[in-house]
């Protein structure tokens, strides 16, 4: 059975208890967060929000067209026609596969800034009613 360790000045308690009393929690909620647009008020630009759709779109659209060209190219070359017949295929399924997340990911992000708006304006009326 181990004895706690006892801290320099002699007291009972951890090192680790008194960091936890003294903590601030609600700074570090804020910190920790993984977006800082709910905890600030202001507004985003448009590329701000969609950049990560539209990078996701962009690069599926290319995989999908190069995907088109080994495709055609197995029809058209004789020479190394089993390479394109393998990567063909493969490159027009990833590439569709990220173009259609992409394009879903759109409505979603669209739904979410409509919550967050409807949730900020239920929270300043609540505010509003209740800090009388």
């Amino acid at each position: 059975m181990e004895i706690p360790p006892k801290s320099p000045d002699g007291s009972e308690k951890s090192p680790k208890s008194k960091e936890l009393l003294t903590s601030n929690t609600a700074s570090t909620l804020c910190i920790s967060s993984r977006s800082e647009s709910v905890w600030t008020s202001t507004s985003r630009s448009k590329w701000d929000i969609y950049h990560k759709p539209v990078i996701v779109i962009s690069v599926g659209a290319a995989i999908f067209l190069f995907g088109i060209v080994s495709t055609s190219l197995s029809c058209i070359l004789t020479k190394n026609e089993k390479v394109y017949k393998i990567c063909g295929p493969i490159f027009l399924s990833l590439g569709l596969m990220l173009l259609v997340c992409g394009l879903v990911w759109i409505p979603i992000i669209r739904k979410k800034q409509k919550q967050r708006q409807k949730s900020q304006f239920l929270q300043s009326l609540k505010s509003f009613f209740f800090n009388r």
